[in-house]
């Protein structure tokens, strides 16, 4: 007969399956439509562009610079400002017998108030200053992340030429691995002797531990490349995507050259900045020579009533011109070194330009050559070597060196497409592209 209270109790009731379905599709649904601020950010170094959009927007020195020129904004507005008025209470014909400061128990007292007034166009001139140099430390700071996104960019490069190289080095190992076995066969049929084969052994041991050394240096740039991102040395990086795309901005090495004469360099334009601030203050201290006054209003009381008021005027007296002409003449000083500073900071910077430029062109000719007429013959000759060992026409040092020949110009590829790479990001950050 069974049990129908248990089974009635244990059974589902009616719509309970359905309502599970629905609570199931809503969880579903939100975990879909959820903001995406759950999810970890992916770490950079897929491509160049993860690279400059992770320091960018983590680099603490970028963030240091930036709050340094948000602070120089905030100093523009105070630099012009008038200065604070000055309140004072003065006490008068207090009885020695019987001292008080309670202004109904003596004879009289003042209260005055005076506000210093800077004339002459002193204020204008001081926000000026601070204008200048709030724009200097911006500029600064678009000079700085230039520098770090093409330290960062040679970092990366670096990166990927580690991973390629290791790849050319698996390559040749297999490679290596392939003709072993084609020793081992003809030392088998009688046809070749032993040597062949543990010479094999050994130039695959020598390239395993070439592996070795190239991984060694690609944990150097994942270090190098988290230092310039300001990440800790050992934070995970995403396995490069492709190789990366860095080329020369358009136009010759003679138009490059022209931008930086220019001064269309950030770290240029930020001196140009400072030179124009030491300018400012030059002129300001030549105001200096003319007089400022304070105004100030008064009120004396006598007993507990206003007895009368004054007005007061007060001039400075700019007796001081000794002082005041070697102030002068430190902003002029200031200026000229500023100026002479934009002319050595330019020379540098062609400098860097033209060495930059050759390297990558450079590096740009002979990978062409590489890829275009050295990669296939040496290919096309480690072929024919192993088809004329296989008979007999050639011994094993004959093979061997054509196939160290074949890899070693893909080594030698990769090589200069770094160098190129390295090249194209010093150019670009001198010249100022930040795509």
């Amino acid at each position: 007969m069974g049990f129908p209270f248990i089974r009635s109790t244990l059974a589902p009731r009616a719509g309970q399956p359905r309502r599970i379905a629905l609570q199931a599709l809503a969880l579903a649904t939100l975990l879909a439509f959820a903001p995406p601020t759950f999810a970890e950010a992916p770490p950079p170094g897929a491509d160049v562009a993860s690279v400059r959009a992770w320091l960018l927007a983590n680099n603490p020195d970028l963030q240091a610079m930036q709050a340094e020129a948000e602070a120089a904004q905030a100093r523009i507005y105070p630099a012009g400002a008038l200065p604070d008025p000055m309140a004072s209470v003065e006490l008068q014909e207090i009885d020695p017998d019987r001292p008080t400061l309670l202004p109904n128990n003596v004879g009289s007292t003042t209260y005055s108030l005076k506000q210093p007034i800077p004339l002459w166009g002193k204020r204008g001139l001081a926000r000026e200053i601070a204008g200048q140099q709030a724009n200097a430390a911006q500029l600064e700071r678009e000079a700085t992340a230039l520098n770090l996104l093409a330290q960062a960019e040679q970092a990366y490069v670096r990166y990927w030429h580690a991973r390629e190289s290791v790849l050319v080095v698996d390559r040749l190992i297999e490679l290596l691995g392939q003709v072993e076995e084609v020793a081992r066969v003809r030392y088998s049929l009688g046809v070749a002797a032993q040597q062949d084969s543990i010479r094999a052994q050994v130039a695959r041991t020598s390239m395993q531990r070439e592996r070795i050394e190239r991984l060694a240096v690609r944990r150097e740039a994942v270090a190098m490349l988290n230092a310039v991102l300001g990440r800790p040395a050992d934070a995970p990086l995403a396995e490069p995507a492709g190789e990366p795309v860095l080329g020369l901005p358009a136009g010759s090495l003679a138009h490059a050259l022209a931008r930086l004469e220019n001064a269309e360099h950030p770290a240029l334009q930020a001196r140009l900045a400072v030179a124009g601030a030491a300018d400012t203050a030059a002129q300001l201290q030549r105001r200096q020579r003319f007089p400022d006054i304070t105004l100030g209003v008064g009120v004396m009381q006598r007993d507990d009533r206003v007895d009368s008021l004054e007005v007061m005027l007060e001039v400075e007296i700019p007796l001081q011109q000794r002082a005041r002409r070697e102030r002068e003449r430190e902003a002029v000083l200031m200026g000229d070194a500023a100026r002479s500073r934009v002319q050595a900071l330019r020379n540098d910077l062609q400098g860097q330009l033209g060495q930059a430029w050759a390297q990558s062109d450079s590096a740009r000719e002979q990978r062409q050559l590489i890829e275009q007429t050295l990669l296939p013959q040496s290919q096309a000759n480690f072929e024919s070597a192993l088809a004329s060992y296989r008979v007999g026409d050639v011994d094993f040092g004959t093979l061997l060196e054509a196939l160290e020949a074949w890899q070693g110009a893909d080594l030698s590829r990769v090589d200069v497409r770094r160098d190129e790479l390295l090249g194209a990001a010093a150019v670009r950050a001198i010249v100022g592209s930040v795509e």
